[in-house]
C-alpha cells in the first residue's frame, strides 16, 4: 500500500496502492484544508495515478520529502482513497454496460449497499433522490449476462423493489486524459 511504503522510508518512487481506501480506516470529522499544492498534487495523481514522487515534487515546485510528505497526508487523510487502472470496458471483455436504477425498501440502504458490492459486474453504487433511490453501474460482458444481473441477482435482493436499466451505448471518462 502506498501509506505503508511511504511510511518505511519512500522504499518506492511511485504512489502506487490499492484500488480502495480500507474499510476499517476511521473518518475524518473535519478535513483539513487543501491549498493551491495540494489541489495540484491531486490534479496530476489523476491524471497519472502512475507518477513518481519526483516527477510530483519537480512539476508542483516543491521538494521530494514535501511532496511525500503531502501524498502521504492526502491518502491517511482519505483524501486519495486509492490509486487505480482506467479500464477500456469493451476492450477488457465487458461490452455491455447500463445504469440500472433502483427503488428500495425505506431505511434498507446499508443492506441493499452491502449486497451490490457483492456483484462482480457493479462499478459504481450511489444513494440519490429523486423517483429512485439507488443509481448502479454495471459493466458485463454482453447483454445476456446484463440481463442475468437484473432478472436473476438485483431483483432476488428482497429490498429492491423495482429496476429500470438504462443501456450505455458510449461513454466518455471526462477524468482521463486522451
Amino acid at each position: 500500500m502506498a501509506s505503508e511504503r511511504m511510511a518505511e522510508g519512500m522504499e518506492s518512487d511511485r504512489p502506487d496502492g490499492p484500488s480502495r481506501a480500507p474499510a476499517d480506516r476511521p473518518e475524518m470529522s473535519r478535513p483539513r484544508p487543501l491549498d493551491a499544492i495540494d489541489r495540484d498534487i491531486l490534479q496530476l495523481l489523476q491524471a497519472d495515478g502512475r507518477a513518481s514522487i519526483r516527477s510530483v515534487a519537480d512539476r508542483v515546485h516543491v521538494s521530494r520529502a514535501n511532496a511525500y510528505a503531502r501524498i502521504n497526508r492526502l491518502i491517511e487523510d482519505g483524501v486519495i482513497r486509492g490509486f487505480s487502472a482506467r479500464i477500456d470496458h469493451e476492450r477488457a471483455g465487458q461490452g455491455a454496460s447500463a445504469y440500472i436504477t433502483l427503488k428500495i425498501v425505506q431505511n434498507s440502504w446499508r443492506t441493499v449497499r452491502e449486497q451490490l458490492r457483492a456483484l462482480p459486474e457493479a462499478a459504481h453504487i450511489a444513494l440519490v433522490s429523486g423517483d429512485f433511490d439507488v443509481l448502479l453501474l454495471v459493466h458485463t460482458s454482453d447483454t445476456r449476462a446484463l440481463r442475468d444481473v437484473v432478472l436473476t441477482k438485483l431483483q432476488a435482493i428482497p429490498e429492491v423493489l423495482s429496476t429500470r436499466t438504462l443501456l450505455v451505448f458510449e461513454e466518455d471518462d471526462l477524468d482521463a486524459e486522451s
